[in-house]
């Protein structure tokens, strides 16, 4: 017998549901909304919470991307005894404010919101459940799994957010970008976009790893021979590195995002050129 799924009840869903509804407002330029949506994330998904302890299960498993099969079953079976220890009636309540909370905040059409990895968050919500049976429970492990081991696709990391709404806000930075963005300053925008979700976190690693790369590609194009001929291109490639080096001084803001928006295009052309 198939179980139904209430989406409702689906921590992650709610989470991720919300986190879509606060970005289109980012977009859409309503404050009120955003700021709604915002604090409502901020209010049940403190550290701490039911809400966040079970969110915490969730994420363990459906934002790891490309791990070994054993570790993957191990993350599993940590996540599920993890997901038994928690107070279940305490967690009942907890989603049942979220969900009031939700309603009378912001709109009901809220659970509406398409969520892109909705059936991996109903697979891991049955394997969860007591309620599913042995069999059932081995085959959704086995479907997780999959999802685990498998190669992130860049196309997962860009789909919170679509063309349309990518498009107008990356109108507010510079026309020029217009539909002519680099898969990897895509999803810089995605993280910047969302970082209020989770304090900036996904975004604070991505950028840390993103500069090292830029840092790396603008280092090696130093020993290139049209640079080591030209004594201005080669000082300024030494001043974008030592720009690049003074982001991990600083904070993360608009400014900072714009700047390593335009390094990416800007080493997508020195790759080019050497090749």
């Amino acid at each position: 017998m198939k179980i139904k799924h209430n989406k409702k009840r689906n921590t992650a869903f709610v989470f991720e549901a919300l986190v879509r509804e606060a970005t289109v407002a980012v977009i859409k330029e309503n404050h009120e909304v955003k700021d709604k949506a915002v604090a409502l994330i901020k209010k049940h998904f403190a550290p701490g919470t039911l809400l966040y302890k079970d969110l915490q299960n969730y994420r363990s498993l459906y934002e790891k991307q490309n791990l070994d099969r054993d570790v993957a079953e191990k993350i599993i079976k940590e996540a599920k005894l993890a997901s038994r220890l928690l107070d279940t009636q305490g967690l009942f309540i907890s989603q049942s404010d979220l969900i009031d909370d939700v309603n009378k905040e912001l709109t009901p059409e809220v659970f509406n919101n398409f969520v892109p990895n909705y059936k991996t968050l109903a697979s891991i919500a049955h394997m969860f459940s007591d309620k599913s049976s042995p069999k059932n429970s081995v085959i959704l492990e086995n479907k997780i799994i999959d999802n685990m081991v498998a190669e992130e696709d860049q196309q997962n990391i860009l789909e919170p957010i679509d063309n349309l709404v990518l498009n107008s806000f990356v109108g507010k930075f510079n026309e020029k970008y217009q539909d002519q963005l680099l898969e990897n300053q895509k999803v810089l925008l995605n993280y910047y976009i969302t970082s209020f979700a989770d304090n900036g976190l996904a975004l604070k690693t991505y950028l840390n790893s993103e500069i090292t790369r830029l840092k790396e590609t603008f280092s090696d194009s130093l020993e290139s021979e049209i640079i080591k001929e030209d004594e201005e291109l080669s000082s300024k490639t030494k001043q974008v590195i030592e720009k690049l080096d003074n982001f991990y001084k600083e904070g993360i803001n608009e400014k900072v995002v714009l700047t390593v928006l335009k390094t990416q295009e800007l080493a997508q052309e020195i790759t080019e050129d050497g090749n």
